[in-house]
């Protein structure tokens, strides 16, 4: 199998797309407390040397789309940044965040490396367009309401406004209600478009709105459908991982602990490099 998009340049020497290795971006749904996302950028930053794959640290500043009023949000733009830049510069490692307002866009440019644009936001012109003219790379998730071959319009969006360092995450399509369903062939159709492919394993298996006020989620998936990305040759994997997924404020159902990020990603590697083989 042939993994062909063309190579996007995320910050000095991590690249993804063509033959670069694999990319994982990993951290928690939200920044839950400064100390938190500095101890899971920490773990994570140790097992990217150990485990030798290109990582980036994710962890939302403002989760504004929750299913509740209730839910916890997050630390807000200003504090959120202030903990991502420390991260940033104390693990010399890159970040990436989603923006949920075009007037975000400038203030998150100065310290994120990649610009994330939610899936329910994934068609909203203003946004895509001030994230685009940030001059930073920008990751969509692809909405669960979306077509692979619709993501063509995303992209020309992106394109217009100069943007040339794009990244589509795949996360799951709509199945009835409170349920995720995921098509493969999603990855290659997405990639027929230039750009390289994300697969995010955990939001994936999340069931939205399942759980009476909250999303609910199957983690006990996450591993099947990683493997099967990767064998379907994405260009990386998106991991939402804690040191407690059930106390995790977001997102708890649905995500990975320490250990078993540190279990999985090995074997993806490994799938990785076969299929490049092949």
């Amino acid at each position: 199998m042939k993994i062909l998009t063309k190579s996007v340049n995320i910050i000095n020497d991590i690249s993804i797309g063509a033959n670069n290795p694999l990319l994982v971006i990993a951290g928690p749904c939200v920044i839950e407390s400064e100390a938190h996302a500095i101890l899971m950028a920490d773990k994570l930053s140790r097992l990217a040397e150990l485990h030798k794959f290109n990582f980036i640290f994710k962890a939302s500043f403002d989760k504004a789309n929750r299913t509740s009023i209730k839910s916890f949000r997050g630390p807000g733009i200003d504090d959120g940044l202030k903990t991502l830049k420390k991260i940033k510069d104390a693990f010399n490692i890159p970040v990436i965040s989603d923006i949920h307002t075009p007037e975000q866009a400038g203030n998150v440019s100065e310290v994120l490396d990649i610009i994330q644009i939610p899936a329910f936001l994934c068609r909203q012109t203003d946004l895509l367009v001030k994230a685009a003219e940030t001059g930073k790379p920008v990751n969509v998730k692809k909405g669960q309401f979306l077509s692979p071959r619709d993501v063509e319009n995303i992209i020309e969006k992106l394109e217009s406004a100069g943007c040339k360092n794009i990244m589509i995450t795949e996360r799951g399509t709509s199945f009835g209600y409170n349920n995720l369903v995921v098509d493969f062939r999603s990855i290659q159709i997405i990639q027929g478009y230039g750009y390289p492919v994300i697969f995010d394993a955990t939001h994936s298996v999340q069931l939205p709105g399942g759980g009476k006020g909250v999303s609910s989620g199957q983690s006990e998936f996450v591993e099947t459908l990683a493997f099967a990305a990767i064998a379907s040759g994405c260009n990386g994997i998106f991991l939402e991982v804690h040191d407690n997924p059930e106390k995790a404020l977001s997102d708890g159902p649905n995500m990975l602990n320490i250990d078993q990020f540190n279990d999985l990603v090995p074997k993806l590697l490994k799938i990785r490099e076969t299929i490049k083989k092949l």
